[in-house]
Protein backbone atom coordinates (compact mmCIF):
# COMPACT_ATOMS: atom_id res chain seq x y z
CA UNK A 1 0.00 0.00 0.00
CA UNK A 2 0.96 3.44 -1.02
CA UNK A 3 1.04 6.41 1.34
CA UNK A 4 -1.31 8.44 -1.35
CA UNK A 5 -3.79 5.24 -1.01
CA UNK A 6 -3.49 5.33 2.76
CA UNK A 7 -4.83 8.95 2.43
CA UNK A 8 -2.34 11.45 4.28
CA UNK A 9 -2.61 15.24 3.33
CA UNK A 10 -0.86 16.76 0.16
CA UNK A 11 1.56 18.07 3.00
CA UNK A 12 2.41 14.98 4.58
CA UNK A 13 2.83 13.29 1.26
CA UNK A 14 5.29 15.94 0.54
CA UNK A 15 7.52 15.22 3.50
CA UNK A 16 7.43 11.62 3.40
CA UNK A 17 8.37 11.76 -0.43
CA UNK A 18 11.56 13.87 0.40
CA UNK A 19 12.38 11.28 2.69
CA UNK A 20 12.30 8.62 0.36
CA UNK A 21 9.11 6.44 1.42
CA UNK A 22 6.96 5.29 -1.13
CA UNK A 23 4.73 2.19 0.28
CA UNK A 24 3.98 1.69 3.57
CA UNK A 25 5.56 -0.89 6.00
CA UNK A 26 3.01 -3.55 7.86
CA UNK A 27 2.30 -1.67 10.60
CA UNK A 28 1.38 2.01 9.10
CA UNK A 29 -0.52 -0.06 6.87
CA UNK A 30 -2.72 -1.04 9.59
CA UNK A 31 -2.54 1.76 11.92
CA UNK A 32 -2.20 5.06 10.01
CA UNK A 33 -5.99 4.21 8.25
CA UNK A 34 -7.07 3.04 12.05
CA UNK A 35 -6.30 6.53 13.34
CA UNK A 36 -7.43 8.64 10.49
CA UNK A 37 -10.64 7.24 10.40
CA UNK A 38 -11.53 8.02 13.44
CA UNK A 39 -10.05 8.61 17.48
CA UNK A 40 -9.67 5.79 19.40
CA UNK A 41 -7.33 4.22 21.88
CA UNK A 42 -4.66 2.03 20.29
CA UNK A 43 -2.13 -0.70 21.35
CA UNK A 44 -0.18 -1.99 18.39
CA UNK A 45 2.53 -5.00 19.04
CA UNK A 46 5.40 -4.63 16.10
CA UNK A 47 9.16 -5.48 16.57
CA UNK A 48 11.81 -2.48 17.02
CA UNK A 49 12.71 -1.08 13.51
CA UNK A 50 8.71 -1.87 11.50
CA UNK A 51 8.04 2.17 10.99
CA UNK A 52 6.29 2.64 14.70
CA UNK A 53 7.56 6.64 14.44
CA UNK A 54 5.50 7.08 10.88
CA UNK A 55 2.33 5.02 11.79
CA UNK A 56 1.59 7.28 15.15
CA UNK A 57 3.34 10.10 14.06
CA UNK A 58 1.59 11.10 10.65
CA UNK A 59 -1.76 10.70 11.81
CA UNK A 60 -1.41 12.54 14.77
CA UNK A 61 0.61 15.54 12.78
CA UNK A 62 -2.62 15.19 10.18
CA UNK A 63 -5.60 15.37 12.81
CA UNK A 64 -3.92 17.97 15.21
CA UNK A 65 -5.43 21.93 15.48
CA UNK A 66 -2.77 23.88 14.25
CA UNK A 67 -4.78 26.98 15.61
CA UNK A 68 -5.08 26.13 18.90
CA UNK A 69 -2.28 27.22 20.95
CA UNK A 70 -2.46 24.29 23.52
CA UNK A 71 -0.49 21.27 23.24
CA UNK A 72 -2.27 18.26 21.84
CA UNK A 73 0.30 15.64 21.74
CA UNK A 74 2.42 14.11 24.33
CA UNK A 75 4.78 11.12 23.13
CA UNK A 76 6.48 9.59 26.01
CA UNK A 77 9.62 6.97 25.30
CA UNK A 78 12.43 5.33 27.33
CA UNK A 79 15.69 7.12 26.09
CA UNK A 80 16.81 10.31 25.32
CA UNK A 81 18.30 8.91 22.01
CA UNK A 82 14.58 7.83 21.07
CA UNK A 83 13.30 10.91 22.03
CA UNK A 84 15.42 13.33 20.10
CA UNK A 85 14.68 10.63 16.92
CA UNK A 86 11.30 10.38 17.17
CA UNK A 87 10.93 14.22 17.26
CA UNK A 88 13.38 14.39 14.16
CA UNK A 89 11.38 12.22 12.28
CA UNK A 90 8.19 14.11 13.55
CA UNK A 91 9.65 17.35 12.32
CA UNK A 92 10.63 15.67 8.66
CA UNK A 93 7.26 14.23 8.59
CA UNK A 94 5.61 18.02 9.25
CA UNK A 95 8.57 19.74 6.90
CA UNK A 96 5.67 22.00 5.00
CA UNK A 97 3.30 21.64 7.85
CA UNK A 98 5.45 25.32 9.69
CA UNK A 99 2.40 25.45 12.40
CA UNK A 100 3.10 21.83 13.17
CA UNK A 101 6.07 22.66 16.07
CA UNK A 102 7.88 19.59 17.82
CA UNK A 103 9.57 20.24 21.05
CA UNK A 104 11.65 17.41 22.67
CA UNK A 105 12.54 17.78 26.37
CA UNK A 106 15.07 14.90 27.70
CA UNK A 107 17.40 14.73 30.78
CA UNK A 108 21.25 15.09 29.97
CA UNK A 109 20.36 18.86 28.41
CA UNK A 110 19.97 22.20 29.80
CA UNK A 111 15.96 22.32 31.47
CA UNK A 112 16.12 25.84 30.92
CA UNK A 113 16.52 25.47 27.16
CA UNK A 114 13.77 22.95 26.96
CA UNK A 115 11.35 25.86 28.92
CA UNK A 116 12.49 28.69 26.77
CA UNK A 117 11.37 26.02 23.45
CA UNK A 118 7.89 25.18 25.50
CA UNK A 119 7.32 28.62 26.06
CA UNK A 120 7.40 29.62 22.22
CA UNK A 121 4.47 26.53 21.83
CA UNK A 122 4.98 23.48 21.05
CA UNK A 123 1.98 21.38 19.46
CA UNK A 124 3.53 18.34 19.83
CA UNK A 125 5.66 17.56 22.96
CA UNK A 126 8.53 14.57 22.95
CA UNK A 127 9.26 13.49 26.27
CA UNK A 128 11.16 11.00 28.41
CA UNK A 129 9.52 10.27 31.78
CA UNK A 130 12.06 11.73 34.46
CA UNK A 131 12.06 15.50 32.43
CA UNK A 132 8.84 15.25 31.56
CA UNK A 133 7.80 14.47 35.31
CA UNK A 134 10.64 17.21 36.72
CA UNK A 135 9.04 20.31 33.98
CA UNK A 136 5.29 19.01 35.50
CA UNK A 137 6.64 19.76 39.00
CA UNK A 138 7.93 23.04 38.10
CA UNK A 139 4.47 23.76 36.50
CA UNK A 140 6.71 24.66 33.33
CA UNK A 141 4.32 22.40 30.71
CA UNK A 142 0.22 21.84 30.76
CA UNK A 143 -0.99 18.66 30.13
CA UNK A 144 -4.24 19.35 30.18
CA UNK A 145 -5.51 19.66 26.96
CA UNK A 146 -3.34 17.39 25.26
CA UNK A 147 -5.82 15.19 22.56
CA UNK A 148 -2.95 12.37 21.75
CA UNK A 149 -0.92 10.29 24.19
CA UNK A 150 1.35 8.11 22.87
CA UNK A 151 3.43 5.09 25.27
CA UNK A 152 6.11 4.19 22.44
CA UNK A 153 8.57 1.06 23.67
CA UNK A 154 6.46 0.74 26.83
CA UNK A 155 7.75 -2.79 27.56
CA UNK A 156 11.50 -0.95 27.76
CA UNK A 157 10.34 2.00 30.21
CA UNK A 158 8.70 -0.31 32.42
CA UNK A 159 12.25 -2.37 32.33
CA UNK A 160 14.08 0.20 33.08
CA UNK A 161 11.75 1.47 35.89
CA UNK A 162 9.59 4.05 34.76
CA UNK A 163 6.21 2.61 36.24
CA UNK A 164 6.11 5.63 38.94
CA UNK A 165 6.84 7.90 36.77
CA UNK A 166 4.39 6.67 34.19
CA UNK A 167 1.55 6.66 36.33
CA UNK A 168 2.17 9.98 37.63
CA UNK A 169 2.32 11.58 34.59
CA UNK A 170 -1.13 9.90 32.94
CA UNK A 171 -2.47 10.68 36.30
CA UNK A 172 -2.50 14.63 35.23
CA UNK A 173 -3.67 13.65 31.51
CA UNK A 174 -7.28 14.70 30.72
CA UNK A 175 -9.59 11.70 30.80
CA UNK A 176 -10.99 12.15 27.42
CA UNK A 177 -7.68 11.69 25.57
CA UNK A 178 -6.68 9.29 23.20
CA UNK A 179 -4.22 6.74 24.19
CA UNK A 180 -1.80 4.78 21.68
CA UNK A 181 0.48 2.22 23.08
CA UNK A 182 3.62 1.19 21.10
CA UNK A 183 5.40 -1.91 22.07
CA UNK A 184 8.00 -4.66 20.59
CA UNK A 185 7.05 -7.00 23.66
CA UNK A 186 3.94 -7.53 25.71
CA UNK A 187 4.84 -8.54 29.35
CA UNK A 188 2.66 -8.37 32.12
CA UNK A 189 3.56 -4.58 33.15
CA UNK A 190 2.38 -3.62 29.88
CA UNK A 191 -1.22 -4.93 29.76
CA UNK A 192 -1.72 -3.69 33.72
CA UNK A 193 -0.49 -0.42 32.53
CA UNK A 194 -2.99 -0.93 29.17
CA UNK A 195 -5.99 -2.39 31.86
CA UNK A 196 -5.50 0.57 34.23
CA UNK A 197 -5.31 3.85 31.50
CA UNK A 198 -6.52 2.59 28.19
CA UNK A 199 -10.56 2.12 27.79
CA UNK A 200 -11.70 -0.57 24.59
CA UNK A 201 -8.56 -0.28 22.83
CA UNK A 202 -8.11 -1.07 19.39
CA UNK A 203 -5.23 -3.67 19.34
CA UNK A 204 -3.05 -4.27 16.13
CA UNK A 205 -0.95 -6.98 16.00
CA UNK A 206 2.46 -7.19 13.51
CA UNK A 207 3.18 -10.97 13.44
CA UNK A 208 2.75 -12.89 16.36
CA UNK A 209 3.52 -11.69 20.10
CA UNK A 210 7.35 -11.15 20.63
CA UNK A 211 7.98 -12.64 17.14
CA UNK A 212 11.51 -11.84 16.12
CA UNK A 213 12.10 -10.26 12.41
CA UNK A 214 11.80 -12.66 9.49
CA UNK A 215 14.51 -10.59 7.94
CA UNK A 216 17.11 -11.59 10.69
CA UNK A 217 18.53 -15.07 10.93
CA UNK A 218 20.27 -16.16 14.41
CA UNK A 219 23.15 -17.99 14.84
CA UNK A 220 24.99 -18.90 18.22
CA UNK A 221 28.74 -20.14 18.76
CA UNK A 222 29.57 -22.22 21.72
CA UNK A 223 32.87 -21.35 23.48
CA UNK A 224 34.53 -21.79 27.13
CA UNK A 225 33.62 -17.97 29.02
CA UNK A 226 37.41 -17.96 29.06
CA UNK A 227 38.07 -17.43 25.00
CA UNK A 228 34.71 -15.00 24.59
CA UNK A 229 36.41 -11.85 23.54
CA UNK A 230 38.89 -14.07 21.05
CA UNK A 231 35.84 -15.19 19.69
CA UNK A 232 34.50 -11.77 19.35
CA UNK A 233 37.53 -11.00 17.40
CA UNK A 234 37.41 -13.52 15.60
CA UNK A 235 33.80 -13.44 14.04
CA UNK A 236 34.93 -9.43 13.36
CA UNK A 237 38.02 -10.70 11.53
CA UNK A 238 35.84 -13.49 9.61
CA UNK A 239 33.09 -10.57 8.44
CA UNK A 240 35.80 -7.41 6.96
CA UNK A 241 32.75 -5.39 6.60
CA UNK A 242 30.50 -5.89 9.06
CA UNK A 243 28.97 -2.96 10.73
CA UNK A 244 27.84 -3.78 14.15
CA UNK A 245 26.24 -3.23 17.27
CA UNK A 246 27.97 -5.53 20.43
CA UNK A 247 25.38 -5.78 23.37
CA UNK A 248 27.18 -6.28 27.03
CA UNK A 249 25.41 -6.48 30.16
CA UNK A 250 26.89 -3.85 32.08
CA UNK A 251 28.93 -0.51 31.86
CA UNK A 252 32.00 -1.68 33.32
CA UNK A 253 31.95 -4.44 30.76
CA UNK A 254 30.77 -2.71 27.70
CA UNK A 255 33.94 -0.22 28.40
CA UNK A 256 36.30 -2.92 28.87
CA UNK A 257 35.61 -4.61 25.54
CA UNK A 258 35.24 -1.70 23.37
CA UNK A 259 38.58 -0.77 25.03
CA UNK A 260 40.60 -3.79 24.06
CA UNK A 261 38.85 -4.08 20.54
CA UNK A 262 40.28 -0.60 19.92
CA UNK A 263 43.84 -1.61 21.26
CA UNK A 264 43.71 -4.22 19.01
CA UNK A 265 43.21 -1.60 15.83
CA UNK A 266 39.59 -2.40 15.49
CA UNK A 267 37.43 0.61 14.41
CA UNK A 268 35.59 0.33 17.88
CA UNK A 269 33.67 2.31 20.78
CA UNK A 270 31.41 2.26 23.48
CA UNK A 271 27.93 3.28 24.41
CA UNK A 272 26.75 3.44 27.74
CA UNK A 273 25.27 5.38 30.95
CA UNK A 274 28.37 6.89 32.16
CA UNK A 275 28.62 9.35 28.91
CA UNK A 276 27.82 12.86 28.73
CA UNK A 277 25.37 13.46 26.33
CA UNK A 278 28.32 15.78 23.91
CA UNK A 279 30.38 12.26 24.77
CA UNK A 280 27.12 9.96 23.26
CA UNK A 281 26.43 12.63 20.39
CA UNK A 282 29.88 12.53 19.13
CA UNK A 283 30.05 8.59 19.42
CA UNK A 284 26.67 8.08 17.43
CA UNK A 285 27.93 10.90 14.98
CA UNK A 286 31.03 8.58 14.12
CA UNK A 287 28.94 5.30 14.47
CA UNK A 288 26.39 6.80 11.46
CA UNK A 289 29.17 8.22 9.37
CA UNK A 290 30.59 4.04 9.63
CA UNK A 291 33.92 5.31 11.44
CA UNK A 292 33.26 3.49 13.63
CA UNK A 293 32.61 -0.06 12.49
CA UNK A 294 31.65 -1.86 16.10
CA UNK A 295 29.72 -0.40 18.73
CA UNK A 296 30.00 -1.88 22.35
CA UNK A 297 26.44 -0.81 23.99
CA UNK A 298 24.54 -1.80 27.19
CA UNK A 299 20.85 -2.03 26.25
CA UNK A 300 19.53 0.71 27.68
CA UNK A 301 22.04 3.00 25.80
CA UNK A 302 20.59 1.45 22.78
CA UNK A 303 17.42 2.20 22.77
CA UNK A 304 15.92 4.13 20.00
CA UNK A 305 19.31 4.21 17.47
CA UNK A 306 18.12 4.41 14.52
CA UNK A 307 21.12 3.13 12.17
CA UNK A 308 20.43 2.18 8.94
CA UNK A 309 22.20 -1.29 7.42
CA UNK A 310 23.72 -2.75 10.37
CA UNK A 311 25.05 -5.91 8.91
CA UNK A 312 25.50 -7.79 12.95
CA UNK A 313 23.90 -7.98 16.16
CA UNK A 314 26.15 -9.47 18.47
CA UNK A 315 25.59 -10.52 22.27
CA UNK A 316 28.64 -11.13 23.93
CA UNK A 317 26.22 -11.73 26.89
CA UNK A 318 22.67 -12.55 26.81
CA UNK A 319 20.51 -10.14 28.28
CA UNK A 320 19.04 -11.16 31.66
CA UNK A 321 15.55 -10.35 30.74
CA UNK A 322 15.09 -12.91 27.39
CA UNK A 323 12.41 -10.79 25.56
CA UNK A 324 14.96 -7.78 25.41
CA UNK A 325 16.78 -10.17 22.59
CA UNK A 326 13.79 -9.61 20.83
CA UNK A 327 14.94 -6.07 21.08
CA UNK A 328 18.64 -6.35 20.31
CA UNK A 329 17.71 -8.89 17.55
CA UNK A 330 15.63 -5.74 16.20
CA UNK A 331 18.37 -3.48 15.52
CA UNK A 332 19.15 -5.59 12.30
CA UNK A 333 17.16 -6.59 9.34
CA UNK A 334 15.47 -3.55 8.64
CA UNK A 335 13.55 -1.66 5.87
CA UNK A 336 13.65 -5.45 4.09
CA UNK A 337 16.79 -5.72 4.34
CA UNK A 338 18.62 -9.32 5.42
CA UNK A 339 20.56 -8.75 8.82
CA UNK A 340 22.13 -11.49 11.35
CA UNK A 341 21.70 -11.74 14.82
CA UNK A 342 24.61 -13.71 16.61
CA UNK A 343 25.03 -14.94 20.16
CA UNK A 344 28.00 -15.93 22.05
CA UNK A 345 27.63 -18.56 24.36
CA UNK A 346 29.25 -20.80 27.21
CA UNK A 347 27.96 -24.66 27.61
CA UNK A 348 26.43 -23.40 30.50
CA UNK A 349 24.31 -20.67 28.73
CA UNK A 350 23.09 -23.22 25.98
CA UNK A 351 19.47 -23.63 27.54
CA UNK A 352 18.64 -20.25 27.27
CA UNK A 353 18.77 -20.64 23.69
CA UNK A 354 15.43 -23.32 23.42
CA UNK A 355 14.10 -20.45 25.73
CA UNK A 356 14.24 -17.86 23.45
CA UNK A 357 13.20 -19.88 20.43
CA UNK A 358 10.15 -20.58 21.94
CA UNK A 359 9.77 -16.54 22.43
CA UNK A 360 10.96 -15.79 19.15
CA UNK A 361 9.33 -18.59 17.15
CA UNK A 362 12.66 -18.27 15.14
CA UNK A 363 15.26 -21.37 14.98
CA UNK A 364 19.21 -20.28 16.19
CA UNK A 365 21.42 -22.46 13.75
CA UNK A 366 24.51 -23.63 15.73
CA UNK A 367 27.83 -22.25 13.86
CA UNK A 368 31.33 -23.17 14.64
CA UNK A 369 33.90 -19.90 15.08
CA UNK A 370 36.04 -20.11 12.13
CA UNK A 371 39.56 -21.46 12.50
CA UNK A 372 42.95 -18.94 11.54
CA UNK A 373 43.15 -20.33 8.08
CA UNK A 374 39.24 -19.26 7.09
CA UNK A 375 39.94 -16.22 8.64
CA UNK A 376 42.97 -15.96 6.41
CA UNK A 377 41.29 -16.76 3.47
CA UNK A 378 37.93 -14.74 3.65
CA UNK A 379 40.37 -11.62 4.55
CA UNK A 380 42.76 -12.23 1.55
CA UNK A 381 39.45 -12.41 -1.20
CA UNK A 382 38.27 -9.57 0.35
CA UNK A 383 40.88 -7.28 -0.09
CA UNK A 384 41.23 -9.34 -3.63
CA UNK A 385 37.89 -7.94 -4.49
CA UNK A 386 38.29 -4.37 -3.09
CA UNK A 387 41.43 -4.48 -5.30
CA UNK A 388 39.83 -5.37 -8.55
CA UNK A 389 36.96 -3.23 -8.11
CA UNK A 390 39.12 0.06 -7.30
CA UNK A 391 38.70 3.05 -9.13
CA UNK A 392 42.22 4.31 -10.90
CA UNK A 393 43.27 7.95 -11.22
CA UNK A 394 45.05 7.85 -14.21
CA UNK A 395 45.55 11.97 -13.87
CA UNK A 396 46.94 11.70 -10.74
CA UNK A 397 48.82 8.68 -10.86
CA UNK A 398 50.25 9.05 -14.55
CA UNK A 399 53.70 10.88 -13.61
CA UNK A 400 54.41 7.71 -11.21
CA UNK A 401 53.83 4.46 -13.48
CA UNK A 402 56.91 4.24 -15.53
CA UNK A 403 59.29 4.88 -12.30
CA UNK A 404 56.69 2.38 -10.12
CA UNK A 405 57.17 -0.06 -13.14
CA UNK A 406 60.98 0.23 -13.51
CA UNK A 407 61.65 -0.56 -10.18
CA UNK A 408 59.83 -3.23 -10.17
CA UNK A 409 60.42 -4.52 -13.38
CA UNK A 410 62.96 -7.23 -11.79
CA UNK A 411 60.03 -9.03 -10.74
CA UNK A 412 57.93 -11.89 -12.58
CA UNK A 413 54.38 -11.87 -12.25
CA UNK A 414 54.06 -14.42 -9.51
CA UNK A 415 56.63 -13.31 -7.49
CA UNK A 416 54.61 -9.50 -7.16
CA UNK A 417 51.39 -10.91 -6.59
CA UNK A 418 53.19 -12.47 -3.45
CA UNK A 419 54.83 -9.33 -2.63
CA UNK A 420 51.85 -7.56 -2.74
CA UNK A 421 49.74 -9.75 -0.91
CA UNK A 422 52.57 -10.38 1.83
CA UNK A 423 52.95 -6.32 2.37
CA UNK A 424 48.94 -6.14 2.95
CA UNK A 425 48.25 -9.17 4.64
CA UNK A 426 51.57 -10.52 6.94
CA UNK A 427 49.54 -9.15 10.12
CA UNK A 428 46.35 -11.88 10.12
CA UNK A 429 49.21 -14.22 8.90
CA UNK A 430 51.45 -13.94 11.72
CA UNK A 431 48.48 -13.31 14.10
CA UNK A 432 46.45 -16.59 12.80
CA UNK A 433 49.50 -18.72 12.61
CA UNK A 434 48.52 -21.61 14.87
CA UNK A 435 45.31 -20.65 15.95
CA UNK A 436 43.77 -22.44 18.84
CA UNK A 437 40.64 -24.17 17.79
CA UNK A 438 38.15 -22.00 20.06
CA UNK A 439 35.00 -24.27 19.33
CA UNK A 440 33.77 -26.34 23.06
CA UNK A 441 33.26 -29.90 22.10
CA UNK A 442 30.22 -30.47 23.97
CA UNK A 443 30.45 -34.17 24.59
CA UNK A 444 33.85 -33.96 26.18
CA UNK A 445 32.86 -30.91 28.17
CA UNK A 446 29.79 -32.90 29.35
CA UNK A 447 31.61 -35.94 30.03
CA UNK A 448 34.32 -33.80 32.45
CA UNK A 449 31.74 -31.35 34.37
CA UNK A 450 29.88 -34.87 35.44
CA UNK A 451 33.38 -36.61 36.31
CA UNK A 452 33.84 -33.19 38.20
CA UNK A 453 30.70 -32.99 39.76
CA UNK A 454 31.20 -37.07 41.17
CA UNK A 455 34.26 -35.88 42.33
CA UNK A 456 32.53 -33.24 44.16
CA UNK A 457 29.83 -34.89 45.67
CA UNK A 458 32.17 -37.55 47.39
CA UNK A 459 34.22 -35.44 48.37
CA UNK A 460 32.08 -32.70 50.23
CA UNK A 461 28.57 -34.65 50.23
CA UNK A 462 25.72 -32.43 51.17
CA UNK A 463 27.90 -29.33 52.86
CA UNK A 464 26.47 -25.91 51.98
CA UNK A 465 27.64 -22.85 53.09
CA UNK A 466 24.52 -19.95 53.76
CA UNK A 467 25.38 -16.58 51.88
CA UNK A 468 23.31 -13.39 51.59
CA UNK A 469 21.97 -12.34 48.29
CA UNK A 470 21.28 -8.66 47.56
CA UNK A 471 17.73 -9.28 45.49
CA UNK A 472 14.50 -10.18 46.77
CA UNK A 473 10.97 -10.36 45.82
CA UNK A 474 10.58 -6.22 45.08
CA UNK A 475 13.53 -6.84 42.38
CA UNK A 476 11.01 -9.85 41.06
CA UNK A 477 13.40 -12.69 41.17
CA UNK A 478 12.38 -16.15 41.34
CA UNK A 479 14.38 -19.26 42.08
CA UNK A 480 15.40 -19.88 38.64
CA UNK A 481 16.50 -16.75 37.62
CA UNK A 482 18.86 -16.67 40.91
CA UNK A 483 20.15 -19.93 39.46
CA UNK A 484 20.79 -18.78 36.01
CA UNK A 485 23.00 -15.91 36.99
CA UNK A 486 24.94 -18.56 38.70
CA UNK A 487 25.64 -20.18 36.14
CA UNK A 488 26.12 -17.58 34.45
CA UNK A 489 29.12 -15.78 36.90
CA UNK A 490 30.51 -19.01 37.66
CA UNK A 491 30.53 -20.78 34.13
CA UNK A 492 33.86 -22.97 34.61
CA UNK A 493 32.41 -24.30 37.77
CA UNK A 494 29.41 -26.33 38.78
CA UNK A 495 27.89 -24.66 41.52
CA UNK A 496 26.24 -26.59 44.04
CA UNK A 497 22.75 -25.07 44.64
CA UNK A 498 20.62 -25.95 47.82
CA UNK A 499 17.92 -23.83 49.29
CA UNK A 500 16.70 -20.87 48.35
CA UNK A 501 14.73 -18.30 50.58
CA UNK A 502 13.27 -15.58 48.77
CA UNK A 503 11.95 -12.76 51.03
CA UNK A 504 11.16 -8.82 49.98
CA UNK A 505 14.71 -7.67 49.93
CA UNK A 506 16.79 -9.91 50.14
CA UNK A 507 17.43 -13.76 49.74
CA UNK A 508 19.15 -16.73 51.32
CA UNK A 509 20.73 -19.13 48.99
CA UNK A 510 22.48 -22.34 50.24
CA UNK A 511 26.08 -22.52 48.01
CA UNK A 512 28.15 -25.91 48.04
CA UNK A 513 31.01 -25.67 50.38
CA UNK A 514 33.77 -25.90 47.54
CA UNK A 515 31.75 -23.45 45.74
CA UNK A 516 31.37 -20.83 48.05
CA UNK A 517 35.16 -18.82 47.43
CA UNK A 518 34.56 -19.20 43.31
CA UNK A 519 30.72 -17.62 43.71
CA UNK A 520 32.02 -14.57 46.22
CA UNK A 521 34.52 -14.07 43.46
CA UNK A 522 32.52 -13.99 40.29
CA UNK A 523 29.90 -11.65 41.65
CA UNK A 524 32.05 -9.21 42.49
CA UNK A 525 30.97 -5.59 40.92
CA UNK A 526 28.15 -6.98 39.26
CA UNK A 527 24.65 -5.49 38.73
CA UNK A 528 21.44 -6.60 38.41
CA UNK A 529 18.46 -3.91 36.58
CA UNK A 530 20.37 -1.21 38.06
CA UNK A 531 20.55 -2.57 41.33
CA UNK A 532 24.25 -3.75 42.72
CA UNK A 533 24.44 -7.56 42.64
CA UNK A 534 26.30 -8.85 45.71
CA UNK A 535 26.69 -12.23 47.73
CA UNK A 536 27.95 -12.42 51.34
CA UNK A 537 28.27 -15.29 54.21
CA UNK A 538 25.02 -15.09 55.92
CA UNK A 539 26.63 -15.88 59.29
CA UNK A 540 30.36 -14.67 59.32
CA UNK A 541 31.79 -15.89 62.88
CA UNK A 542 31.77 -14.24 66.49
CA UNK A 543 34.67 -11.85 66.39
CA UNK A 544 35.38 -12.85 70.81
CA UNK A 545 35.74 -16.31 69.38
CA UNK A 546 38.54 -14.76 66.92
CA UNK A 547 39.92 -12.90 69.59
CA UNK A 548 40.40 -15.31 71.98
CA UNK A 549 42.08 -17.82 68.98
CA UNK A 550 44.28 -14.90 67.91
CA UNK A 551 45.40 -14.32 71.35
CA UNK A 552 46.49 -17.69 72.25
CA UNK A 553 48.49 -17.92 68.83
CA UNK A 554 50.71 -14.54 70.47
CA UNK A 555 50.77 -16.28 73.65
CA UNK A 556 51.95 -19.32 71.96
CA UNK A 557 53.89 -17.40 69.66
CA UNK A 558 55.42 -15.46 72.29
CA UNK A 559 56.46 -18.38 74.65
CA UNK A 560 57.89 -19.78 71.29
CA UNK A 561 60.06 -17.16 70.78
CA UNK A 562 60.98 -16.94 74.34
CA UNK A 563 62.22 -20.08 74.78
CA UNK A 564 64.08 -19.21 71.35
CA UNK A 565 65.79 -16.44 73.01
CA UNK A 566 66.90 -18.19 76.55
CA UNK A 567 68.53 -21.04 74.13
CA UNK A 568 70.20 -18.67 72.35
CA UNK A 569 72.05 -17.38 75.31
CA UNK A 570 72.20 -20.01 77.07
CA UNK A 571 74.79 -21.01 73.84
CA UNK A 572 76.03 -17.96 73.90
CA UNK A 573 76.96 -18.49 77.85
CA UNK A 574 78.56 -21.87 77.05
CA UNK A 575 80.79 -20.68 73.71
CA UNK A 576 82.28 -17.93 76.37
CA UNK A 577 82.96 -20.08 78.87
CA UNK A 578 84.82 -22.30 75.68
CA UNK A 579 86.99 -19.51 74.84
CA UNK A 580 88.01 -18.46 78.60
CA UNK A 581 88.90 -21.78 79.27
Amino acid sequence: MTFEEIGLSPELLKGVKDLGFESAMPVQEEVIPTLLESDCNLIALAQTGTGKTAAFGLPIIQKIDLYNKNTEALIICPTRELCIQIANDCKKFAKYIPECSVVPVYGGASIEVQIKELKKGAKIIVATPGRINDLLDRGKVDLSSIKYLVLDEADEMLNMGFKEDLDSILEQTPTDKYTLLFSATMPDEVEEIAGNYIENPIRIQIGSKNQGSNNVRHFYYLVHAKDRYLALKRIADYYPDIYAIIFCRTKVETQEVADMLIRDGYNADSLHGDLSQAQRDHVMSRFRLRNIQMLVATDVAARGLDVSNLTHVINYNLPDELEQYVHRSGRTGRADKQGISIAILNLREKHKIKNIEKLIQKTFEKAEIPTGKQVCRKQLFNMINKLENVIVNEEEIEDFIPEVIAKLSWLDREELIKKFVSVEFNRFLEYYKDAPDLNVDEKKEEKENKKQSKNKTESKKGEFTRLFLSLGRKDRIVPQRIIGLINDYCPNTRVEIGKIDILDNFSYVEIGSNDVDDVLFAFEDKFYKGRALTFELAQAKKPTKTKRRDSKTKNQEFKTKNQEFKTKNQNNKTKNKNRKS
